[in-house]
């Protein structure tokens, strides 16, 4: 099955194929922790959850790594602290919490890294250091590193911005410290009550561009296969990105393709706290809606297009999802995914495609498939048939339970009990009850089941 996915560098669809054989790498930008997430910053992390779940099927479970970082240095999160008075370790500390259990909520798996902004200053700081030794970034007399944009002939590609015309359109005065109005932040003083790193320029903290380069280059290399983000990253942050790290490695590529979602709208308008429209995952789920019903909304379009959130398409998916869980209780002994699911993702990630095939499974009442496939694209993942109180999960997780059993019933041969107990405390943690009988174990999975729990044992 040939997958295509489209560039925004290239715009067109290209056919993908990892740079490296069975070993694919892929970065989104995450959120910046000062506040819940809102339903604008969930459809990217659930439409490229359900790429990673894809990838990682298509090329294996452990050959995908995937990357989404916490941006927890910004001017944002500074004001964020003194106007609730807490400290700045406080607010990320919480909003990466709730951020991990809202998602959570929307079944989106955890990346293979989360890494904090933070935990990689230093390599931020050689980036820099290197910018400046090449003559692609200049230092201020203040403590400023600021990137010459003038140094790098490609700024610009990935957007299609004329640069001349930017300039003669700009309204903004020019700052006194650049030299061109294009040219962006590498590093900036800090004073004593902000978060502050010692450098070869003094005691200050990175701009906000610097972050993804440095961290892309530890986790993933100077080159790696997908680079994911919303729309309103193309310009400038993704084009700082490929400036800065083409720079520091001009031999290298960076990012083979890049995929951008669209924006949000609420029944056709902007979403904004004055207008009154401005929805967390968390204000959702207080008004009743459950993960599954939000995460299926923010897939019901194609993700390059622009989604509108509507009352309408809320009714229609609890509807959906409504019918399909009465279908399949009593009916599912085993779950497949059906190949014109995967049809439909190995075509740019056509969910709405997807999602018309589901309604086709059931309408044929293939209820085994419709299961499995829905569990693929990451809705009904905890759906219970209520005629045998349990839990119908997917095949890779049952065989992760039989494996811990197995290495379970070992221990127990060797009278090691206090190993045997730790994997019991272990699955039951995840919500799964476990019996012994005279020569054997058998398990049940609980209403409390947490299925992102047992995914990270």
């Amino acid at each position: 099955m040939e997958i295509k996915f489209y560039d925004t560098k290239s715009r067109m669809k290209r056919r993908f194929l990892p740079k490296l054989p069975n070993d694919v790498r892929m970065y989104v930008c995450g959120p910046t922790v000062y506040d819940r997430a809102h339903i604008g910053n969930a459809r990217p992390a659930v439409i490229f959850d359900i790429l990673f779940r894809f990838l990682r099927h298509e090329f294996g479970e452990n050959n995908v790594t995937y990357v989404r970082n916490f941006t927890d240095i910004d001017d944002k999160i500074n004001e964020a602290a003194i106007e609730s008075q807490r400290s700045i370790r406080d607010i990320t500390n919480e909003t990466i919490q709730f951020y991990r259990d809202d998602m959570a909520t929307l079944n989106v798996l955890e990346p293979t890294f989360s890494p904090r902004a933070t935990e990689y200053v230093p390599a931020m700081i050689r980036q820099i250091k290197s910018l400046v030794d090449t003559k692609n970034a200049y230092c201020e007399a203040d403590g400023h590193v600021m990137f010459a944009v003038d140094s790098f002939t490609k700024y610009g590609e990935l957007s299609r911005q004329n640069l001349d015309e930017i300039k003669a359109g700009s309204r903004v005065p020019i700052n006194e410290r650049k030299r061109n109005p294009m040219d962006f932040v590498l590093w900036k003083p800090s004073s004593g009550d902000l978060p502050g790193w010692e450098s070869p320029w003094g005691r200050g903290r990175p701009g906000w561009h610097i972050e993804c380069s440095a961290m892309i280059e530890e986790l993933l290399g100077t080159e790696f296969d997908i680079h994911g983000g919303g729309i309103d990253l193309v310009f400038p942050h993704h084009e700082n990105e490929i400036a800065q790290s083409s720079c520091v490695h001009p031999k290298g590529k960076f990012a083979d393709f890049w995929m951008h979602n669209g924006f949000v709208t609420i029944e056709g308008e902007k979403m904004s706290k004055s207008a009154n429209n401005f929805f967390t995952v968390k204000d959702l789920e207080n008004e009743g809606l459950d993960g599954d019903t939000i995460r299926m909304v923010l897939m019901s379009t194609h993700y390059r297009q622009p989604l509108d959130w509507t009352s309408e398409k809320v009714q229609g998916v609890t509807n959906s999802l409504k019918r399909w869980r009465q279908s399949c209780i009593g009916k599912v002994k085993k779950t497949v995914v059906d190949r014109s699911i995967l049809e439909a993702l190995s075509d740019d990630l056509n969910t709405p495609l997807a999602l018309t095939e589901l309604h086709r499974l059931a309408s044929n009442k293939d209820f085994s498939a419709l299961l499995g496939s829905a569990q693929f694209l990451g809705l009904l993942s905890n759906f219970q048939d209520r005629e045998s109180n349990k839990y119908i999960v997917d095949e890779h997780l049952k065989k992760k339970v039989e494996i811990f059993l197995a290495e379970r019933f070992e221990y127990k041969k060797d009278r090691d009990f206090t190993n045997a107990d730790h994997i019991r405390f272990k699955l039951e943690n995840c919500g799964i009850k476990i019996e012994d009988l005279q020569n054997k174990s058998v398990w049940e999975i609980l209403p409390t089941f947490d299925k992102r729990k047992l995914e990270d044992l």
